[in-house]
Protein backbone atom coordinates (compact mmCIF):
# COMPACT_ATOMS: atom_id res chain seq x y z
CA UNK A 1 0.00 0.00 0.00
CA UNK A 2 1.00 3.58 -0.04
CA UNK A 3 2.58 5.27 2.70
CA UNK A 4 2.72 8.85 3.37
CA UNK A 5 4.84 10.45 5.89
CA UNK A 6 3.88 13.65 6.87
CA UNK A 7 6.47 15.39 9.20
CA UNK A 8 7.17 19.22 10.44
CA UNK A 9 3.85 19.89 12.24
CA UNK A 10 4.40 21.48 16.08
CA UNK A 11 3.49 24.56 18.99
CA UNK A 12 3.74 27.88 17.38
CA UNK A 13 2.60 31.11 18.50
CA UNK A 14 0.12 32.85 16.52
CA UNK A 15 2.02 34.52 13.58
CA UNK A 16 4.55 32.15 13.04
CA UNK A 17 5.30 29.92 10.50
CA UNK A 18 5.65 25.67 9.81
CA UNK A 19 7.00 24.10 7.07
CA UNK A 20 5.53 20.87 6.37
CA UNK A 21 7.15 18.03 4.22
CA UNK A 22 5.34 14.66 2.42
CA UNK A 23 7.50 11.97 1.45
CA UNK A 24 5.59 9.77 -0.75
CA UNK A 25 6.53 7.33 -3.84
CA UNK A 26 8.13 9.39 -6.62
CA UNK A 27 5.78 8.36 -9.22
CA UNK A 28 2.62 8.99 -6.79
CA UNK A 29 3.89 13.12 -6.58
CA UNK A 30 5.60 13.93 -9.83
CA UNK A 31 2.33 11.92 -11.48
CA UNK A 32 -0.67 13.12 -9.86
CA UNK A 33 -1.95 16.09 -8.69
CA UNK A 34 -0.60 16.02 -4.70
CA UNK A 35 -2.94 17.95 -1.70
CA UNK A 36 -2.27 18.36 2.12
CA UNK A 37 -5.70 18.24 3.96
CA UNK A 38 -6.56 18.40 7.75
CA UNK A 39 -8.97 17.69 9.90
CA UNK A 40 -9.48 20.42 13.21
CA UNK A 41 -10.73 19.28 16.33
CA UNK A 42 -14.65 17.93 15.76
CA UNK A 43 -14.05 19.02 12.25
CA UNK A 44 -14.16 16.43 8.68
CA UNK A 45 -11.17 16.04 6.92
CA UNK A 46 -10.74 18.84 4.22
CA UNK A 47 -8.41 20.19 1.46
CA UNK A 48 -6.51 22.97 1.75
CA UNK A 49 -3.68 23.28 -0.83
CA UNK A 50 -3.35 21.32 -3.91
CA UNK A 51 -0.49 21.26 -6.68
CA UNK A 52 -1.13 19.36 -10.37
CA UNK A 53 1.37 17.74 -12.19
CA UNK A 54 1.98 20.52 -14.37
CA UNK A 55 2.75 22.90 -11.41
CA UNK A 56 -1.34 24.74 -11.03
CA UNK A 57 -2.18 25.36 -7.85
CA UNK A 58 -5.15 25.69 -5.89
CA UNK A 59 -6.23 26.22 -2.35
CA UNK A 60 -9.16 27.08 -0.06
CA UNK A 61 -9.86 29.83 0.83
CA UNK A 62 -9.29 29.68 4.70
CA UNK A 63 -6.03 29.82 4.02
CA UNK A 64 -5.03 31.60 0.36
CA UNK A 65 -2.53 34.27 0.73
CA UNK A 66 -1.04 32.55 3.73
CA UNK A 67 0.26 29.23 3.00
CA UNK A 68 2.26 27.82 -0.17
CA UNK A 69 1.91 24.01 -1.43
CA UNK A 70 4.95 23.25 -3.70
CA UNK A 71 6.78 20.28 -4.99
CA UNK A 72 10.21 18.23 -5.54
CA UNK A 73 10.22 16.44 -7.46
CA UNK A 74 14.13 14.70 -7.32
CA UNK A 75 13.36 14.50 -3.58
CA UNK A 76 9.80 12.97 -3.73
CA UNK A 77 8.70 15.37 -1.21
CA UNK A 78 5.73 17.49 -1.67
CA UNK A 79 6.01 20.95 1.04
CA UNK A 80 3.35 23.28 2.70
CA UNK A 81 4.15 26.70 3.64
CA UNK A 82 2.36 28.04 6.53
CA UNK A 83 2.95 31.82 7.36
CA UNK A 84 0.29 34.07 9.70
CA UNK A 85 -1.04 30.96 11.73
CA UNK A 86 -4.01 31.58 13.54
CA UNK A 87 -5.62 28.87 15.99
CA UNK A 88 -8.20 28.35 13.50
CA UNK A 89 -5.09 26.33 11.99
CA UNK A 90 -4.81 23.77 14.77
CA UNK A 91 -5.54 20.31 13.11
CA UNK A 92 -3.65 16.99 12.14
CA UNK A 93 -2.14 17.78 8.43
CA UNK A 94 -2.40 14.99 5.54
CA UNK A 95 -1.24 14.79 2.30
CA UNK A 96 -2.22 12.76 -0.41
CA UNK A 97 -3.37 12.39 -3.92
CA UNK A 98 -5.91 14.49 -4.81
CA UNK A 99 -8.46 14.60 -7.13
CA UNK A 100 -8.28 17.45 -10.23
CA UNK A 101 -11.99 18.48 -8.88
CA UNK A 102 -10.31 19.57 -5.53
CA UNK A 103 -13.24 17.89 -3.54
CA UNK A 104 -11.99 16.68 0.26
CA UNK A 105 -11.72 12.92 -1.05
CA UNK A 106 -8.57 11.49 -2.14
CA UNK A 107 -7.10 9.08 -4.70
CA UNK A 108 -5.27 6.99 -2.10
CA UNK A 109 -7.66 4.73 -0.08
CA UNK A 110 -4.40 4.84 2.47
CA UNK A 111 -3.35 7.65 4.91
CA UNK A 112 -0.44 8.32 6.98
CA UNK A 113 -0.21 8.97 10.31
CA UNK A 114 -0.42 13.00 9.60
CA UNK A 115 1.31 15.15 11.33
CA UNK A 116 0.04 17.70 14.25
CA UNK A 117 -0.22 21.47 13.88
CA UNK A 118 -1.30 23.34 16.88
CA UNK A 119 -1.28 27.39 16.73
CA UNK A 120 -1.45 28.75 20.45
CA UNK A 121 -0.20 31.43 22.01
Amino acid sequence: QVQFVESGGGLVQPGGSLRLSCAAPGSIITMNTMGWYRRAPGQTRKLVAAIASGGTTNYADSVKGRFTISRDNAKNTVYLQMNSLTPEDTAVYYCNAALIDYSDYARCDSWGQGTQVTVSS
